[in-house]
């Protein structure tokens, strides 16, 4: 089956563990995809599976094209490719399940779209201390010196405030408590990156 999944964020809640434990979960939709292409060495040049998730109104031209060609009535907003792990190949216009891919227990990094901060000062951006209280009460949540007089400018990569947020971020470690393939629902153990209703990337541990 295909590496990984696409999965839609939803809210944090808490589930029970049998033994009466309770934990965090991120409580996410996981709807099935379709497959739209497959890539092989011989054509290619590698092989991987192409599938389409999400939908939007209106498709440009030539994606129109492609899925009437393949005569799949579907208008995804995006595409995405995943490596296969097994010999086991699907067809064009066959639907994968989070369960054909994850099972209880397993554990996953999750890869997403951090949530937008806006500009953001040092103190939040990267967690710097603030300056003592006593004195210059402007000055508490500055960064405060930034180098010596030589070379006489700042150097390349040095923490100031700044756009935060917005980046892509992976998560690892997390576990998947949970798959009701009924409500199409996956919950999963932490905190997983990205806002509400965003797509999330999943791939098994390494």
């Amino acid at each position: 089956m295909i590496s990984g999944f696409l999965i839609k964020k939803g809210h944090m809640t808490s589930v029970y563990t049998p033994d009466g434990k309770r934990i965090a979960v991120t409580k996410c939709s996981a709807p099935s995809l379709k497959v739209t292409q497959i890539k092989t060495e011989d054509k290619d040049g590698y092989s991987s599976i192409q599938i389409a998730y999400d939908s939007k109104k209106h498709l440009d031209s030539a994606t129109s094209a492609k899925l009437n060609k393949l005569k799949l009535e579907i208008k995804p907003r995006f595409f995405k490719e995943f490596k296969l792990t097994t010999d086991q190949v699907p067809e064009v216009g066959a639907d994968i399940s989070v369960e054909s891919v994850f099972a209880e227990g397993d554990s996953i990094d999750a890869t997403g779209i951090s949530k937008g901060r806006g500009f953001a000062g040092v103190v939040k951006r990267h967690g710097f201390k603030k300056q003592p209280i006593l004195g210059s009460s402007d000055r508490v949540r500055r960064p405060g010196s930034i180098g010596a007089q030589t070379p006489g400018k700042v150097v390349k990569g040095k923490k100031l405030p700044g756009h935060y947020g917005v980046e892509t971020v992976t998560v690892s470690g997390l576990k998947v408590v949970s798959i009701n393939p009924e409500t199409k629902e996956i919950f999963i153990k932490g905190s997983v990156p990205g806002s509400f209703n965003s797509w999330v990337t999943i791939k098994k541990t390494a």
